[in-house]
C-alpha cells in the first residue's frame, strides 16, 4: 500500500509541477499582454470580481468535499449527500449573487461590461461545482495527473482566448468570454476522465459524520476568506479600483512562485498526511524534505525578484505604469517567502485531526488583518495591506514551535543552506548592478546567469549539496 501511495504521490507531484510550469509560461505571456494592453483600473475590476466569487465559493460545500478526501472509506450515501447539499448551496448563492448585482454595481461604480464579467463568473461557479465529486475520486486515489490534464486544457483555452481578445481590444469582455470557455470545457473533460452520474439525496447519518470534520475545516476556510478576499473587497471600496489594480498586480507577481510550487505540493500533502497520520516519524521526515526542497526553489527566486523586478518593469514596453506598485511587490515577496514555512504545518495539523490549532491561528490572522489593514491603509495608503502581510507572516516561528511538539523534525539544517546561498547570490547580483551601467536585456540576462551560477556553486562547495544529483534521485 505504501509503495503504491509513494508511486502515485511522485507521479502526481511531477504532473502538478508540469502543469504549473506549463501554466506559468502561458500565464506569464497572458499577464504581460493583459497588463500592457489594459489600464490599471480595468485590472482592478477583474481582481474585484474574482474576490466576490471567492466569497461566494466559500459557502459552496461547507467542508463536505474535504471530509470525503479525509475519510478512510466513503459510501455512496456520503457522495450523494455531499453533491446534493453542495448544489442546493450553489444555486442559492448564484441566485443571491444575481439579485445583489445592483448593490455591488453601486458600491464600486462598475461599468456595464464589468457586470457581464460578474455574471459569467457566477455561471463558471456553477460549472466548477459539478467537477467536485469526480475530482474527489481522483484525489482519494492520489491520481492528480488526471486532474492536471483538466487544468492544462482549462488554462490553455483561458490564456489563449483572453490574450487574443485583449489584443483585439475586447477590454473586460476578454475575461468574460474566456471564463465561460474555460469552465465549460473543464467540466466536460473532468467527467470524461472520471465519470460519475450525479444523484440527488441526503442521508442524515452521512451528513452528520461529514460535518463533524467538515464544519471545523470549513470554519478555517471562512476565516481565510474574511482575511483575504473580503479584505480585497474592502480595499477596493476605500482605496479605489486603480489602487486595487496596483495591489492585484503586485500580489499576482509576488505570490506566483508560491502558487506554482507550494499550492501543488500542499494539495497532495493533505491526503498523504491523512493516510500517514499514525506514523509521526514518517510525517516528520516528509516535512523536512518539503522544507528543504521548497526553500531550495523559493529562496533564490525571491532574492532575485527583489533585486531585479524594477529592471523588468523598465524594460517591458508600456509597463512603467506599474512602477508605483513596486514597493507593494517587494513587501509581498517578503511575506510570501516567510509564510511558505507556515503552510506545510497547517496541512499537518489538519491531517492529524488537530483542526483546532489551525483554527486558533486563523482567528489570530483574521483578527489582526482587520485591525491592521484599515489602520495602516489610513496612514500609508496602498502600503498598509502589504505591511500587514509582512507582520502576519512572522507567525511562522510560533507555528514551527507548535508543530515541533507534535512531530519530530529538524528545520534549520534543512533551510539554512539555500537561504545562505541565496544571500550570497544576492550580493553578487547587487554588485554587478552597480558595475554594469544602464538597463538592458543583456544586463538582465547577465544578472540572472551570474546569480544562478553563484547559488549552485555555494550549495555545492560550501554545503556539499549537489542539486542536479538530488533532482535525479527524486525522479528515480
Amino acid at each position: 500500500m505504501h509503495h503504491e501511495l509513494k508511486k502515485n504521490t511522485v507521479v502526481s507531484i511531477l504532473s502538478l509541477f508540469f502543469q504549473s510550469g506549463y501554466s506559468a509560461v502561458l500565464g506569464l505571456v497572458a499577464n504581460l499582454i493583459l497588463t500592457i494592453v489594459m489600464p490599471t483600473k480595468t485590472f482592478g475590476i477583474y481582481i474585484l470580481t474574482l474576490s466576490i466569487i471567492s466569497f461566494l465559493n466559500y459557502f459552496s460545500d461547507i467542508g463536505l468535499a474535504a471530509s470525503l478526501v479525509q475519510k478512510k472509506e466513503i459510501t455512496d450515501d456520503d457522495v450523494k449527500t455531499t453533491f446534493t447539499v453542495q448544489q442546493i448551496l450553489i444555486l442559492t448563492l448564484i441566485t443571491l449573487g444575481y439579485l445583489l448585482t445592483p448593490r455591488i454595481r453601486g458600491i464600486y461604480n462598475l461599468p456595464a461590461n464589468a457586470i457581464s464579467l460578474y455574471w459569467a463568473l457566477l455561471a463558471a461557479f456553477f460549472f466548477s461545482s459539478l467537477k467536485t465529486i469526480p475530482s474527489i475520486f481522483l484525489e482519494r486515489k492520489v491520481q492528480f495527473q488526471k486532474i492536471v490534464l483538466v487544468q492544462v486544457v482549462e488554462n490553455t483555452l483561458f490564456y489563449i482566448v483572453v490574450s487574443i481578445l485583449a489584443l483585439m481590444r475586447f477590454d473586460l469582455q476578454s475575461f468574460t468570454i474566456a471564463v465561460l470557455v474555460r469552465s465549460i470545457s473543464g467540466t466536460a473533460l473532468m467527467y470524461y476522465l472520471s465519470f460519475w452520474k450525479p444523484r440527488i439525496g441526503i442521508s442524515g447519518a452521512s451528513l452528520r459524520k461529514l460535518l463533524s470534520f467538515g464544519l471545523p475545516f470549513q470554519t478555517n476556510t471562512l476565516l481565510a476568506l474574511v482575511k483575504d478576499d473580503l479584505i480585497t473587497l474592502f480595499l477596493g471600496s476605500i482605496l479605489g479600483l486603480e489602487a486595487l489594480g496596483f495591489i492585484g498586480w503586485a500580489k499576482r507577481w509576488a505570490e506566483a512562485p508560491i502558487r506554482i510550487i507550494m499550492d501543488n505540493v500542499n494539495r497532495i500533502l493533505f491526503p498523504i498526511f491523512s493516510r500517514l497520520q499514525h506514523d509521526k516519524e514518517k510525517v516528520g521526515h516528509l516535512i523536512e524534505k518539503i522544507l528543504y526542497n521548497q526553500t531550495l526553489l523559493l529562496a533564490p527566486i525571491y532574492v532575485g525578484a527583489l533585486l531585479l523586478m524594477h529592471e523588468v518593469v523598465l524594460l517591458i514596453p508600456k509597463y512603467s505604469k506599474w512602477e508605483p506598485a513596486l514597493p507593494i511587490f517587494y513587501l509581498i515577496c517578503i511575506s510570501a517567502f516567510l509564510s511558505s514555512f507556515s503552510t506545510p504545518f497547517i496541512n499537518v495539523f489538519n491531517a492529524l485531526g488537530k483542526v483546532k490549532i489551525s483554527f486558533l491561528f486563523m482567528i489570530y490572522w483574521t483578527t489582526m488583518t482587520w485591525i491592521l489593514v484599515p489602520t495602516l491603509s489610513n496612514s500609508y495608503g496602498m502600503l498598509g495591506f502589504p505591511m500587514t502581510l509582512v507582520f502576519l507572516s512572522l507567525t511562522f516561528v510560533v507555528i514551527g514551535i507548535v508543530a515541533g511538539r507534535l512531530i519530530p523534525f529538524s528545520p534549520w539544517q534543512q533551510v539554512a543552506p539555500p537561504i545562505l546561498s541565496s544571500l550570497v547570490m544576492g550580493v553578487v547580483i547587487y554588485t554587478l548592478m552597480h558595475v554594469l551601467t544602464g538597463t538592458s536585456y543583456l544586463n538582465l540576462l547577465i544578472y540572472v546567469l551570474a546569480g544562478g551560477v553563484t547559488y549552485l556553486m555555494m550549495l555545492y562547495t560550501v554545503f556539499r549539496r549537489n542539486v542536479v544529483h538530488e533532482i535525479v534521485s527524486l525522479l528515480k
